[in-house]
């Protein structure tokens, strides 16, 4: 075991002091005055307003606080709180011109990151191998220290001194708006580390990922020649990140002594691993051009094929480089025999054991939501024009996972990701059964939607492993084989998109840095919020950057500082490695207290749609105090007979906790719901009564999956007995532990095939009917319903007019069973 210094919550308490057993909120005065300085810094208003706020005459005295204005509460924040990496205006000149650039010390930050007791329990030290069997011959890929990439530099280090440990660092930076009218931009770059585990590091709030500079945002308009002017931003976007990756590049190759949370140092070496951006930034991180892959050689006119080149090789790059000193034009020959542009020294060009072209990972969100997809969302809507493809939109079926388009989609301007995320929910339900023009078969349209669809989920898995990498690449086939019918449509002459190209990366990516999940664009977009635009409105909008960077730090300290009260509060418990368990509420979750308290049984009928309510209940009851009687024997006891009580109590909404499909256990659970609610009145007129459809398991089976004997009904009234009706139900008072509490009223649709369907690979059901014509309904314990299921109707070639969301149900004849309405559902359905 390393050396071991003091915890850094024990080393944090010797710098603001113990505050006695009274304040554990030292150095503020009182739990009162720490919340209002937490809430003016985390969440109030401008520092003017909060003056002014203090200032109304009493309500500082009152309050018994030690600051009376933003300005004293902001030096009691710098003067007593533990400081933070703090940013620094360093001066980068270009050509002659001088660009300012805010930058932390990487170093500092990576120690901050590496030294913090709320990830100690989250952190990786060493590379592992992970495994789906006993026998260890399923490899899995998950979190980064599970990759080839940690194992390969963790030899490396071995290999010249034992005893390393590998901090992989992970960037990312994209430039961002931060007003919407005056066209201000920050350029923010983020700094993590592989040792958190990437559920911690997507999560903004953690503050797993910080921000470590602001680099130069000029347009270098002054310069007239547009290839020189985008060399120079070339040069001046590497001068910033070579300043900025300083720090760093000595130790990785010796070490550097750093303690984790816990107070245990080790040698750490901070290796540059993964740069995460989108392909403009790619580009300009690996000095390639566009229109290229940056992590190989294929020939721009092949990137629309499913083949990929050989990868970029560093080693004669670098050689080129060398080369600088050699004059300009031997340099520029050089550099494009070697495959990059002329750029001034990369940033990465002398960090030891990195490769800048390795380096670029995947990028879900841009390749796929607002690449791939918002590409082929164009393309359906061409071939079979928006009209059609709107008026299925709004007719979908509400569902607790997806979104209702109430006025389509091909109106949607500045489609965000998120929107992307939601349309491809629904997207392989728009095209299914719709003809294409010029009497084209949709066969081949369908399965590249499909098979798209499926890389993209596939792509998202929390872990993987080689036969779930093999469908990965497998579904891009499929696609690759199909892509052709929209040349034939006349929508693409070809597919020479990088963002396509790239796909072929993603297996081997994976396999090297673990899943999407640990370098996904989706956090960098999201700490653009708390790091650039909420930065920028607390400045007063001139000579904003120091007043940004300042308005970070107290933040920060203020978060660390409300940690550091955490740990007191619970009374300062030794730091561990120890994953903490995560607790997973129960499966089903229903309110505590009816939304309708007595419902009679033709109120049922009338508002529910549920005619056959009491003989449902009576031959439920029957079975269930009769276990040995067949259904037909129950049916024969029940004819003719009636319930003494006419009355049940009614409930709105069951609400699902849904176990990751995966056996994950330290991922969080899906949240699900399904509703079944009467019409009413609301302020708007009258809103259309919801009966959502559920997946039930017939059998208390545990395995999910529809060939475990599950079924589809439509929700139609949930419900539970009055301690009367109780015991009219359950008379002989034992057996309490078999009467379910809560109860729904279902209507089944047919049992699902043996296979799903061609082509679009869905399960197609239908209304279950009984000889006379109607519904087959039945009642059947809540716990029995598993979660929520999207049904697509069959439109046809038309989508009947007629049909809205709330209606559909009732009107169409044949669905089909959606798997894309989230990850859980694409597991276990498909």
């Amino acid at each position: 075991m390393d050396d071991v210094e003091l915890p850094t919550y024990n080393q944090y308490r010797d710098t603001v002091g113990e505050g006695g057993d009274d304040n554990p909120w030292a150095p503020f005065k009182s739990r009162l005055e720490w919340e209002i300085a937490r809430w003016a810094k985390l969440r109030g208003p401008t520092s003017t307003a909060f003056t002014e706020l203090l200032k109304i005459e009493g309500v500082a005295d009152r309050l018994g606080l030690s600051f009376t204005t933003s300005k004293k509460l902001n030096e009691m924040i710098d003067d007593t709180l533990p400081k933070r990496p703090e940013f620094r205006r360093e001066e980068i000149e270009l050509d002659g011109e001088v660009y300012d650039v805010y930058l932390r010390d990487a170093m500092e930050v990576v120690r901050t990151l590496y030294g913090n007791p709320e990830f100690l329990s989250s952190m990786a030290f060493a590379p592992e191998h992970h495994y789906a069997d006993d026998e260890a011959t399923t490899c899995m890929y998950g979190e980064m220290h599970t990759g080839d990439w940690w194992w390969s530099i963790q030899e490396l280090l071995e290999f010249r001194k034992p005893g390393a440990t590998v901090v992989p660092i992970i960037l990312s930076s994209d430039k961002t708006q931060v007003t919407v009218f005056r066209n201000q931009s920050a350029y923010p770059v983020y700094l993590t580390i592989g040792n958190i585990s990437k559920e911690i590091r997507r999560k903004p709030s953690k503050q797993a990922q910080l921000l470590v500079g602001y680099l130069p945002t000029a347009r270098l308009t002054h310069i007239k020649n547009a290839d020189t002017r985008r060399r120079a931003i070339a040069n001046l976007f590497h001068a910033c990140m070579r300043r900025l990756v300083d720090p760093i590049r000595h130790h990785g190759v010796h070490g550097i002594p750093m303690a984790s949370g816990d107070g245990v140092v080790r040698r750490c070496h901070p290796i540059f691993a993964a740069f995460v951006g989108d392909y403009p930034e790619q580009c300009l991180v690996t000095c390639v051009k566009n229109m290229e892959c940056p992590q190989c050689d294929i020939d721009r006119g092949s990137l629309g094929d499913s083949t990929t080149g050989q990868p970029r090789k560093l080693l004669p790059v670098l050689a080129a480089l060398e080369t600088l000193e050699q004059g300009a034009a031997v340099y520029i020959k050089e550099c494009q025999a070697a495959g990059i542009k002329p750029v001034y020294k990369p940033f990465w060009q002398d960090l030891p054991y990195s490769n800048a072209f390795q380096s670029i990972t995947p990028d879900v969100l841009h390749q796929l939501y607002q690449g791939m997809v918002k590409h082929l969302l164009a393309w359906i809507k061409t071939v079979f024009g928006a009209e059609e493809i709107d008026a299925r939109a709004r007719r979908m079926p509400r569902n607790h996972n997806t979104r209702l388009f109430s006025a389509g989609i091909s109106h949607l301007s500045r489609v965000s990701g998120q929107e992307h995320r939601d349309i491809c929910r629904i997207l392989l339900g728009l095209v299914v059964d719709l003809p294409m023009p010029g009497g084209l078969s949709s066969n081949r349209l369908v399965r590249a939607v499909r098979s798209l669809l499926d890389f993209l989920h596939l792509a998202q898995y929390p872990s993987h492993t080689e036969e779930t990498l093999e469908y990965l690449v497998d579904a891009l086939r499929r696609f690759h084989q199909d892509k052709d019918i929209f040349v034939q449509a006349g929508v693409r002459e070809h597919f020479n998109l990088p963002k396509l190209h790239f796909l072929v990366h993603y297996a081997p990516s994976i396999k090297l840095f673990g899943t999407t999940g640990n370098y996904n664009t989706e956090a960098t977009e999201r700490l653009h919020i708390d790091y650039a635009k909420d930065a920028y409105r607390a400045t007063n909008h001139k000579d904003a950057y120091p007043q940004m960077t300042k308005w970070l730090q107290r933040r920060e300290q203020i978060i660390q500082h409300e940690n550091f009260i955490k740990w007191r509060l619970s009374n300062a418990p030794q730091p561990t490695t120890e994953r903490d368990a995560v607790v997973h509420p129960e499966h089903i979750k229903i309110a505590r207290f009816p939304n309708f308290k007595s419902v009679r049984f033709a109120q049922l009928a009338a508002a529910y749609g549920a005619p056959d309510f009491e003989p449902a209940l009576l031959r439920f009851i029957l079975q269930l105090r009769n276990p040995h009687l067949s259904l037909r024997q129950v049916a024969n006891r029940a004819a003719g007979r009636k319930l003494s009580f006419k009355s049940v109590a009614a409930y709105n909404v069951v609400k699902f906790w849904l176990r990751d499909a995966q056996g994950q256990d330290q991922l969080p659970d899906t949240r699900d719901a399904a509703h079944a609610r009467p019409a009413y009145l609301g302020s708007r007129g009258m809103v259309p009564g919801r009966f959502d459809t559920v997946l039930v398991d017939i059998h208390d089976g545990e395995d999910y999956g529809v060939k475990a004997g599950y079924r589809i009904a439509q929700l139609r009234v949930v419900f539970s007995l009055s301690i009367k009706a109780r015991k009219v139900a359950f008379p002989t008072g034992g057996n309490d532990d078999i009467r379910p509490e809560h109860y729904a009223y279902v209507e089944w649709f047919t049992k699902f095939a043996a296979a799903e369907e061609d082509n679009h690979r869905m399960y197609r059901v239908t209304r279950a009917l009984k000889a006379d014509g109607t519904r087959q309904a039945s009642v059947i314990p809540v716990e029995n319903i598993r979660r929520s299921v999207h049904l697509i109707p069959r439109f046809g070639r038309h989508a009947p007019r007629h049909w809205t969301s709330a209606s559909v149900l009732e009107q169409c004849g044949a669905f089909y069973v959606s798997s894309f309405t989230d990850r859980h559902t694409y597991i276990t359905v498909y």
